[in-house]
């Protein structure tokens, strides 16, 4: 009789501890989840935020050649911010990035550094051409003004880079482009920032349908309500699993 009792209570204890360690597991998934959950509705105010800055640079007063942002940290705080520079074309540097896309389309982007008066170039995003889909090293003949320009456009990072194997070799077609790379093989002073330009001359071939930077702010709602959703099904499988089951497995005995 001794032994059944002390079996018993064996039990007992052996139940009691793993209905706390249930417990304890659950609670602390459910902790994680939420905050989970939370984080993403905190990121989509970030994207909310970002896409209101967007609006408000756009809006901005454009920047003219000596108002432009001289280091990195001041040029983010003004990219998409509206810009109207003269200068003058620097043709034989003129560089296209492979693997681009617009509209859906592979192609490239044609850069060209721009001359700025007081001697310092900015690197200008001048537009998208499609690739020759029989040869894809045959480029389009883009018509380049001589002498002084105006360049309308808004002030954008440094090309994206894309993943590659190795490093491109100097040439007119590359896939990235390093800026300081760049600056010494061209002797150019390069501010720190590139410019997308959004006004050419009309019939160049250039496309200049630049994406907006994506927020995607209802990807992070999804994302949270699955974070919620999950937490919601961690403390209802514990209710019952631990509480309602067990109580009616003992009402039926």
């Amino acid at each position: 009789m001794k032994s059944e009792v002390t079996q018993a209570s064996g039990h007992s204890r052996a139940g009691s501890v793993g209905r706390v360690v249930v417990a304890v597991v659950a609670i602390i998934m459910m902790a994680i989840t939420a905050r989970l959950g939370w984080w993403q509705m905190d990121r989509a105010q970030q994207k909310l935020a970002l896409q209101a800055a967007i609006a408000a640079q756009a809006q901005s007063e454009p920047l003219d050649a000596s108002r432009l942002p001289a280091d990195e940290a001041a040029a983010q705080a003004q990219w998409h911010r509206p810009a109207t520079l003269r200068g003058q074309w620097v043709a034989k540097a003129t560089v296209f990035l492979d693997n681009r896309q617009m509209r859906g389309r592979p192609g490239f982007f044609v850069m060209t550094p721009l001359l700025l008066a007081d001697g310092t170039a900015v690197l200008v995003q001048r537009g998208w051409v499609p690739r020759d889909q029989v040869d894809r090293t045959r480029l389009p003949s883009l018509e380049t003004t001589d002498g002084e320009i105006q360049v309308e456009g808004r002030i954008a990072p440094w090309p994206s880079r894309l993943t590659q194997l190795g490093e491109d070799a100097p040439g007119v077609i590359r896939q990235n482009l390093d800026a300081g790379a760049y600056a010494r093989e061209t002797a150019l002073t390069l501010r720190p920032f590139s410019v997308q330009q959004t006004v050419g001359p009309v019939g160049d071939g250039l496309l200049r349908d630049w994406p907006v930077p994506a927020v995607d702010v209802h990807k992070h709602y999804g994302y949270a309500g699955q974070w919620f959703t999950f937490c919601v099904m961690i403390a209802g499988l514990y209710v019952w699993f631990q509480i309602i089951r067990p109580r009616r497995l003992r009402q039926a005995c």
